[in-house]
């Protein structure tokens, strides 16, 4: 009975230092204190240097007038305009050449990535030539490169060079017809969407055939009807309401039309070719993924290596594709930031002078940083969706 009582009793744990639930608890609370006491040693350092400075916070200063031009505006700004719009500008251009890097880059990346796997020995070495050239350089000398070594070098506007539709290319950028929408084109407008919204409900009951019949219908030829026939049909009903403004060379520049700058197009440029070889990897990649079991089975049933590729092969490397390119699409995003080093107003560059001129140093980097996580979490919000959607579903 004796013997038994003392295999009831629990062990004794010694010491309280030897406890992990103890020695848990007291490390979590450390660590919590020193995070606190960080964070708020930062806050009144910073408080105090703004009050040394007699530097007031907060962010009234944003209604204050900006006071400096911005070259490329895709809203209306003088240097009347408020700080706020301002940074407005700034982010807006970020936008541009974000998404218009994104889509080439992507397009880019999906050609180099195939051509790497390509049986033709020259279109294979061809790619990964490019691969490893842009791979391997700084994105700054990229931009650099097409900047000063590329577009730098174009003849001046007397020289520029005749490019087809009206379009001129020169050391100022490059110009093509402006268009110009009369009374009634919102009418092309609605017929645009409504196409988005027909072609969207064609492939959704295309799908439900094919799974219930094994019947495929041809989706994308009819989207590609829908989406240009309707906006087509609603332009001619509104009495063809469109005019061009065609740039015209002068004595000494180029007058009319619409003009993309050269330092939008060397950061465009330079950010799709850069991150475009990474992309190219990625697809390599998910389409080594890919069981070669599949493209034989593939081959088996008669098909051709072109469809075997595009119906077989790539929707399957997507779902291996997807997740890695969203860190290449947030990279780019963020890699914009180097507009600063030719001049181009993004987001850096404007909430920078705006900073510069107002000594809001804390509210101009808090501004900054608060929009590219915006951006960047946008961005992955979307890749999300589209990773679900792509994402092996089970029966």
């Amino acid at each position: 009975m004796a013997s038994q009582e003392i295999l009831r009793e629990e062990p004794s744990r010694g010491s309280f230092v030897n406890d992990p639930k103890i020695r848990s608890i007291f490390f979590q609370t450390l660590v919590i204190v020193l995070l606190f006491g960080s964070v708020w040693w930062i806050v009144q350092n910073v408080i105090d240097n703004l009050a040394r400075l007699h530097i007031a916070s907060g962010f009234g200063f944003l209604r204050g007038r900006a006071g400096f031009d911005i070259s490329d505006t895709p809203i209306a700004y003088t240097s009347d305009s408020t700080y706020f719009r301002a940074i407005l500008v700034g982010l807006i251009n970020t936008i541009i050449v974000a998404v218009a890097g994104i889509i080439t880059a992507t397009i880019i990346g999906f050609v180099i990535g195939i051509g790497r796997l390509s049986h033709n020995w020259l279109i294979r070495k061809i790619c990964t030539v490019y691969v490893e050239i842009f791979r391997n350089i700084p994105p700054l000398l990229v931009i650099f490169f097409w900047y000063s070594g590329v577009l730098a070098v174009l003849p001046p506007p007397r020289e520029s060079f005749h490019l087809p539709l009206g379009t001129f290319l020169n050391q100022r950028g490059f110009y093509f017809p402006r268009a110009i929408w009369g009374d009634g084109s919102w009418l092309i407008g609605v017929a645009f969407l409504v196409a988005l919204a027909m072609a969207w409900f064609v492939a959704y009951r295309a799908r439900q055939r094919q799974m219930a019949t094994g019947q495929q219908f041809p989706v994308f030829w009819t989207s590609v009807a829908l989406i240009i026939g309707l906006p087509v049909l609603a332009f001619l009903l509104a009495g063809m309401p469109l005019t061009f403004d065609l740039p015209k060379q002068s004595t000494f520049n180029l007058t009319g039309g619409f003009q993309v700058k050269p330092e939008f197009l060397s950061l465009y440029l330079a950010l799709s070719c850069y991150t475009a070889a990474f992309i190219a990897e990625i697809v390599r990649a998910g389409i080594r993924g890919v069981s070669k079991g599949q493209t034989e089975a593939a081959g088996a049933l008669g098909l051709r290596s072109g469809p075997i590729l595009r119906l077989v092969v790539v929707p399957q490397a997507m779902r291996i594709v997807i997740p890695p390119m969203t860190s290449q699409y947030l990279n780019l995003t963020k890699n914009s930031s180097l507009a600063i080093a030719i001049g181009y107003p993004d987001l850096t560059a404007t909430a920078g002078t705006v900073l510069n001129q107002t000594g809001q140093a804390v509210e101009g980097v808090f501004i900054m940083m608060i929009a590219y996580l915006v951006l960047s979490l946008v961005t992955s919000a979307v890749m999300n969706v589209v990773n679900a959607r792509m994402a092996l579903v089970e029966r």
